[in-house]
C-alpha cells in the first residue's frame, strides 16, 4: 500500500478531553481523588528504567508485551462470528496490514467514517429489546419501560453467530453507567426522584438483542428473537469460587453469601469460546455512599484501597435502597468488582460473578484456548498505579455447542490459577530524563506472581502470606501489594492477538506521574502527568500461554506524532495518525491491531484506529472512524465485512444536560443525543480496511 503523509491534528494543552459530568457519573470523579494504590511496591516506570541500555535488542525481533484490558477479540475462523477468545494458530501469516483513506481528527457531531464506506445505527437507548416493550419517550420513562429496553451508554459489544440461521446473531452489549442530567430533563442532582433512581438501575446491566444482517449491505436489523433478554442491576446473580459463602459477602438480604443482586458499571468484556459473554465491573465504588459510618479500622482501609469516597455518591441510589448505604450494609460493596459470565443462549439463566479472578476494577475479561484445551483470561485493574492479572484454567475446554459442553464450560473459570504481574528490566538504564524513546524501542522480561489457586471443589487457596483464600478473591489488591506486582497506569483492555498468541493491553493515562512524589518519567512512561497513555505488547514464554515467565515491549507511546515525547513502534511518525488514551482493543481476522479511544487529551473527537503489528510497517496507526463530540469510542468489532462500535456518551458536555442538549446525534433535528451502536461497511461489500 502506499504511504502518504497526513493531515495531522497537532495543536493540544496536554489537558484530557474527558467533561468533568462524564467523571462524576461513570467513576466518581476518580482522578480528582489521590490512587488508592499507596503501597510500597514497584512501579512500572521505575522497572523500564533497568531496560534501557539493552534497547537495541527490540530490533528485528517479535519482542512482545503484556496486555490488559477488555475488547472484543474477533474469530478468525471467519464471517461476521466474533469472539472474546483467542486459539492457538501457529506458523501463520503477518498481519497484512490496512488501506484505507484516513479519517482526520475533528469535533463533528457525528461518525465520520472513510471514503467509499457506508453506516447505520443498529440499536439506541430506549429501543424496545423485549416485544412488549413500549415506544421510547424521552419525557415518560418508566422502570417498567426501561428493563425491557435498550439500556443506558453502551460500551462492550459482541456478536455472536446463531447457528442455522444464516446472517443472524446474538448482540450483546454492556450498559456501563447513567448520567442522569442527560437522561431527564429539569434533574435535580440534589434530590432525585424515586422513579428516576428506579429508571437508572434498570437502564445499567447488558443487553442481548437479535440482530438480521441485510443481504445487500452491512447493516444490521434487531429482531424478537428467543434470547432476547435485559440483565439488570436488579437481576440474580450466583457468585461462584473462594468468595462465595464468605463472611465478606454475607448481607442481610443474603446470609448465604452466594446470591447477589445486580450487575453494574459493566465496562468492557469478551466472547469466550464456549459461547458465553464475560463482563467487567468496573467503578462499582461509585455507586455505594457513607464508606465513613464503617467504623471498624481494617474494613475502613479495605474500602479506602478500593477508591471509595466520604460522603454521597453521584447516582444517590443509598436513597432509595439501603443496599447502597455503607452505613446499613457495610458488606454489600464486596459482591461487586468481579468478572460477570452470561449465557446469551438461555435468557433463563443465572449469570455467574466468578470470584476465581479476583475482585479489583475490572475492565474486561479476554480468554486465550491453546491446542490442547487450556484456558487462560487475562484482565486488567483500570485504576491508576494498579496491577495486570491472568488466570489459568486447571479444567480443560470442551469442544462442542451442545448443553452438556456448555454446563461443564461455565465451570471453567471456578477452577484454576490467578496470577499477577511483576515487570523487570533487563540492565541498568541510562535515562537522561527527556522522554525522547531510544532507538529499537525498550523491551524487558516479566513475571507472573500466583496468589490463589482454587481447587475443583471450588474453594480456594492462599499463596499469599498473611491472607486467607477469601480475603484475596475479594480484596485481591492488596494481595497484589503484598507480592510485589508492579504498578501500571490504569491497565484497561488486555486481549490476545488469535493470529499470534502476543497479548496487548491499553494503558490509557495517569495524571498523577510525576506528582507528589510519584514516580517520575522514564522511557516507558516519557511524560509527567501522563495524559495521552501506551500500548504494551506481551509474549508468554510457552505457546499454552500457563507459564509464569513473559517478555515484553512497548508498541505505541501515544500522543501528538510531533512531539518527541511519542512512539510508534519506529515507524515514521509522518505518516500516522495520532492517537491518545488508548481504551478498547481487537482483531480483525488477519491480525491487525485496533484501538478506541477514550477522552482524547489532544482536543478531537474519540476514534477508532487501525495498528500494523509486523513487517516494516509495524506501528503505522490510521485512524478509521470518528464518533460524535462528547462521546467515546467502545466496543469495537472488526469482522471480514463489518466494523461495529459502541458510542457512548454522545453530545456529553459539561455545557450541556437534557434541557440544552449540544448533540442531536443520531437522530438528527432537536432530538436528544441517544448511545447507540454503529454498523460500517463497505459501500458494495468487500473486506474491511483494503
Amino acid at each position: 500500500m502506499s504511504l502518504k503523509p497526513l493531515a495531522l491534528f497537532v495543536k493540544h494543552d496536554g489537558q484530557s478531553a474527558r467533561a468533568s459530568v462524564t467523571c462524576r457519573y461513570k467513576c466518581g470523579n476518580a482522578c480528582s481523588h489521590e490512587p488508592p494504590n499507596t503501597s510500597a511496591g514497584e512501579y512500572f516506570g521505575d522497572v523500564v528504567r533497568s531496560a534501557m541500555s539493552r534497547r537495541g535488542v527490540l530490533k528485528g525481533s517479535a519482542a512482545a508485551v503484556l496486555a490488559v484490558g477488555a475488547g472484543t477479540v474477533l474469530a478468525a475462523c471467519g464471517d461476521d462470528a466474533t469472539t472474546g477468545s483467542s486459539t492457538s494458530t501457529p506458523n501463520t501469516p503477518a498481519p497484512t496490514g490496512t488501506d484505507f483513506t484516513v479519517v482526520a481528527p475533528n469535533k463533528e457531531d457525528a461518525v465520520v467514517i472513510p471514503e467509499g464506506y457506508e453506516q447505520a445505527v443498529v440499536i439506541r437507548w430506549g429501543d424496545a429489546v423485549l416485544p412488549d416493550a413500549p415506544p421510547f419517550d424521552f419525557d415518560n420513562q418508566t422502570p417498567q419501560a426501561q428493563e425491557k429496553q435498550f439500556g443506558f451508554n453502551n460500551d462492550f459489544a459482541g456478536l455472536l453467530p446463531v447457528e442455522g440461521q444464516p446472517n443472524t446473531y446474538l448482540l450483546v452489549v454492556n450498559h456501563e453507567y447513567t448520567t442522569e442530567p442527560f437522561m431527564f430533563k429539569n434533574y435535580d442532582a440534589d434530590n432525585p426522584t424515586l422513579q428516576q433512581f428506579q429508571v437508572a438501575i434498570t437502564a445499567h446491566g447488558l443487553s442481548v438483542v437479535q440482530v438480521k444482517g441485510a443481504a445487500d449491505s452491512g447493516k444490521l436489523t434487531p429482531e424478537f428473537g428467543p434470547h432476547n433478554r435485559r440483565i439488570t442491576a436488579n437481576t440474580e446473580f450466583v457468585l461462584t469460587g473462594p468468595a462465595a459463602g464468605s463472611e465478606f459477602v454475607k448481607t442481610s438480604a443474603d446470609p448465604t453469601g452466594t446470591k447477589v443482586i445486580g450487575t453494574f458499571a459493566n465496562c468492557s468484556g469478551g466472547v469466550t469460546p464456549w459461547g458465553t459473554v464475560l463482563s467487567g465491573e468496573e467503578n462499582f465504588n461509585g455507586y455505594f455512599g457513607n464508606p465513613e459510618a464503617v467504623t471498624d479500622p481494617k474494613a475502613a482501609e479495605r474500602l479506602k484501597r478500593y477508591a471509595f469516597v466520604d460522603g454521597k455518591t453521584e447516582h444517590l441510589w443509598e436513597r432509595f435502597d439501603k443496599r447502597f448505604d455503607l452505613a446499613q450494609e457495610p458488606n454489600e460493596a464486596n459482591r461487586f468488582g468481579y468478572v460477570v459470565e452470561v449465557n446469551p443462549w438461555d435468557a433463563a439463566s443465572t449469570p455467574i460473578k466468578h470470584s476465581a479472578l479476583g475482585r479489583v476494577k475490572h475492565e474486561a475479561a479476554n480468554i486465550y484456548v491453546t491446542s490442547d484445551g487450556t484456558v487462560v483470561a487475562y484482565t486488567g485493574d483500570d485504576e491508576k498505579f494498579d496491577y495486570m492479572y491472568k488466570f489459568v484454567s486447571s479444567r480443560k475446554m470442551q469442544p462442542g455447542t451442545g448443553q452438556a459442553s456448555m454446563r461443564y464450560n461455565v465451570t471453567l473459570l471456578d477452577a484454576g490459577t490467578l496470577y499477577v504481574a511483576k515487570f523487570t528490566g533487563n540492565e541498568p538504564d541510562k535515562i537522561d530524563g527527556s522522554g525522547k524513546a531510544p532507538e529499537g524501542g525498550f523491551t524487558g522480561k516479566g513475571e507472573w506472581i500466583p496468589i490463589l489457586r482454587t481447587g475443583e471443589d471450588g474453594k480456594g487457596e492462599s499463596l499469599v502470606e498473611g491472607m486467607s483464600a477469601d480475603e484475596v478473591a475479594v480484596f485481591t489488591r492488596f494481595a497484589g501489594d503484598k507480592v510485589g506486582a508492579t504498578k501500571m497506569d490504569r491497565p484497561e483492555d488486555f486481549e490476545p492477538n488469535p493470529k499470534t498468541g502476543k497479548v496487548y493491553a491499553a494503558l490509557t493515562n495517569n495524571d498523577k506521574r510525576g506528582t507528589d512524589g510519584k514516580a517520575a518519567v522514564d522511557e516507558a512512561n516519557p511524560r509527567n502527568t501522563n495524559k495521552n497513555g501506551q500500548v504494551i505488547e506481551i509474549v508468554e514464554d510457552t505457546a499454552d500461554h500457563s507459564t509464569n515467565r513473559f517478555t515484553w515491549s512497548l508498541l505505541l507511546v501515544c500522543g501528538d506524532p510531533k512531539a518527541a515525547d511519542t512512539y510508534y513502534a519506529g515507524f515514521d511518525k509522518s505518516k500516522v495518525s495520532p492517537i491518545s488514551c488508548p481504551d478498547n482493543v481487537a482483531f480483525d481476522p488477519h491480525g491487525n491491531l485496533w484501538i478506541s479511544t477514550d477522552g482524547n487529551a489532544l482536543k478531537s473527537n474519540d476514534g477508532l484506529f487501525s495498528v500494523v503489528l509486523d513487517g516494516p510497517n509495524r506501528g503505522e496507526t490510521k485512524q478509521f472512524l470518528t464518533v460524535p463530540h462528547g462521546g467515546e469510542t467502545c466496543g469495537p468489532i472488526i469482522t471480514e465485512s463489518r466494523v461495529m462500535v459502541c458510542v457512548q456518551h454522545p453530545g456529553e458536555l459539561d455545557d450541556a444536560s437534557a434541557d440544552k442538549p449540544v448533540s442531536h446525534w443520531p437522530d438528527g433535528g432537536d432530538s436528544q443525543p441517544r448511545p447507540s451502536v454503529v454498523a460500517v461497511w463497505k459501500s458494495g461489500g468487500g473486506r474491511i480496511g483494503v
